[in-house]
């Protein structure tokens, strides 16, 4: 299958940064949801502040709002509510919010005319859906009132789809509507797929 990537956005939250000793900091929960644009440079840097002083050899975080949060109703989301309807990140606040959107058009030796796609994840029925991931940095991220590292995180969108997992878009090809993932099967197989869409290239000490 062929893909033309018209959209690529998701929830980032609930960061852990974890020291060589193994020990962690979990930056605040209210302060720790981040919507990314791929389409947006700005929404690419993260910028944490007040973290100890420490040498942090892991990051973990999660693809999503977690269920916790979710289930604090429209008024405990703070700004980040508003900030995610402006985004289109969420179906209706019974529905939840959009923990990926994934959307585009694709030709496949099935589909031959340009066909449109949309992946989204999110709470369906009984199932969640929510995500984390937990990254090795290849060099420790040496935090001190003189370094402000940058940990340089790249997202390899093709995993959402062709990862672990191998989801072929024509298979969930609704005819006039496109392909549309939003439920049923293939979701959680897509949740299983973010896992292994982010590597650390590199780690900036300075």
């Amino acid at each position: 299958e062929v893909l033309k990537i018209d959209d690529v956005k998701y929830i980032i939250s609930n960061i852990v940064l974890i020291k060589e000793d193994g020990t962690t900091f979990t930056y605040p929960k209210s302060e720790s949801y981040f919507i990314v644009d791929e389409a947006t440079e700005a929404s690419h840097l993260l910028e944490l502040t007040n973290v100890p002083a420490a040498n942090y050899t892991k990051i973990k975080f999660g693809i999503g709002v977690d269920k916790t949060q979710w289930e604090l109703g429209a008024t405990g989301q703070g700004n980040f509510l508003a900030t995610a309807q402006a985004a289109d990140m969420m179906w209706s606040w019974s529905a939840g919010y959009k923990f990926l959107a994934f959307e585009g058009t694709f030709t496949s030796p099935t589909v031959a005319n340009s066909t449109s796609f949309m992946v989204h994840t999110g709470q369906t029925g009984t199932d969640y859906n929510y995500t984390e991931v937990t990254l090795d940095l290849p060099t420790k991220a040496m935090v001190r009132t003189t370094i402000t590292p940058e940990i340089h995180v790249v997202a390899d969108v093709s995993k959402i789809i062709d990862g672990t997992n191998k989801i072929k878009l024509s298979d969930n090809n609704m005819g006039g509507m496109g392909a549309m993932i939003m439920g049923g099967a293939s979701l959680p197989l897509v949740t299983v797929n973010l896992n292994g869409m982010f590597t650390v290239a590199h780690v900036h000490n300075n």
